[in-house]
């Protein structure tokens, strides 16, 4: 499937500035803003109430906010709204099909209302891992069978931009593994993708860039590696010895640069600055112990999540 999609006519396929919206006495959201370059794959990241779905309703135009703009590949979605979607192919948190007609038949169906070519539905089911699915009724379908119909739904008239809220949502592993690859193709063959995702180690995989949002405010908006730099975050070592790993912990947290010990069993872990590492390891094998195994971890997606929502 190659996008041949639409003209591109802004900088940034999404613009959003000073996005609020309140409900009652609760701020959902407050002065949101962030821009998704053309192209990219970008994560937008929160706990749970955090606000990214009154976010993402608010791009779609599903819901309308008290403040801000909202640009979709340079169109307004809250006035110019019609034109503004026929850029966008969405996939919502909980997928809902017609469960009485079959996976051909749903797609068909949503098809012919994007004035797409039915011929293009069989082989998107394929793509999609359902070919041995394509005549059966969906409403004997598990979870995630129901999720990859939903991103053959989605990416129906190839659309310039991709919304995708929990794309890995009830998959196993093997359809995780299969929407990760579908995703990066996507996106090489030219199509931007916003991806929310409470799921960290899969946003690390494929985002360019990501977002993360907490009480309804965007603590940072910027790329993995640059949010780790910025933190100053540490790696951390797991070091597997032949003897207990409660006799070193004491001696390795005195080494300068070491910031937390912690010990299981056999197994040792560290986190330390990085010019650290090798002073650990030397100071361990200086003792006479053996080591088995020596793991080294950058700091991951999480770590910078939790530090910057911990608050």
């Amino acid at each position: 499937m190659k996008y041949e999609g639409r003209e591109i006519l802004s900088e940034y396929a999404i613009k959003v500035e000073g996005l609020s919206k309140t409900y009652g006495s609760v701020k959902a959201i407050q002065d949101v803003a962030f821009t998704v370059k053309n192209g990219e794959i970008f994560g937008f990241l929160g706990p749970n109430g955090a606000g990214k779905t009154t976010t993402i309703k608010s791009m779609l135009g599903l819901i309308y906010p008290d403040n801000g703009n909202i640009l979709i590949n340079g169109y307004d979605a809250i006035k110019h709204g019609k034109k503004a979607k026929e850029y966008v192919g969405y996939l919502p948190e909980k997928v809902a099909f017609y469960d009485n007609l079959t996976a051909y038949q749903n797609l068909c169906f949503y098809a012919d209302m994007k004035q797409v070519p039915r011929e293009i539905c069989k082989p998107l089911l394929r793509e999609f891992g359902l070919a041995d699915a394509i005549n059966k009724k969906v409403g004997g379908f598990s979870k995630g069978m129901k999720q990859r119909l939903g991103m053959a739904r989605a990416v129906l008239g190839n659309p310039s931009i991709l919304i995708l809220d929990e794309p890995s949502h009830g998959l196993d592993p093997r359809g995780v593994a299969l929407i990760r690859k579908k995703i990066l193709q996507i996106r090489d063959e030219g199509t931007t993708v916003f991806v929310s995702s409470h799921i960290l180690g899969e946003v690390q995989a494929i985002c360019d860039r990501v977002a993360i949002i907490n009480k309804g405010i965007i603590v940072v908006e910027d790329s993995i590696e640059n949010l780790g730099s910025k933190l100053r975050l540490k790696p951390r070592l797991i070091i597997e010895l032949e003897t207990e790993a409660t006799n070193f912990v004491e001696i390795v947290r005195e080494i300068a640069g070491v910031e937390k010990v912690i010990a299981h069993g056999k197994i040792l872990e560290v986190v330390c600055n990085p010019e650290a590492k090798a002073e650990v390891i030397l100071k361990i094998g200086g003792m006479g112990e053996k080591i088995i195994n020596i793991i080294s971890e950058e700091p991951s997606l999480e770590d910078v999540f939790l530090k910057y929502t911990e608050e």
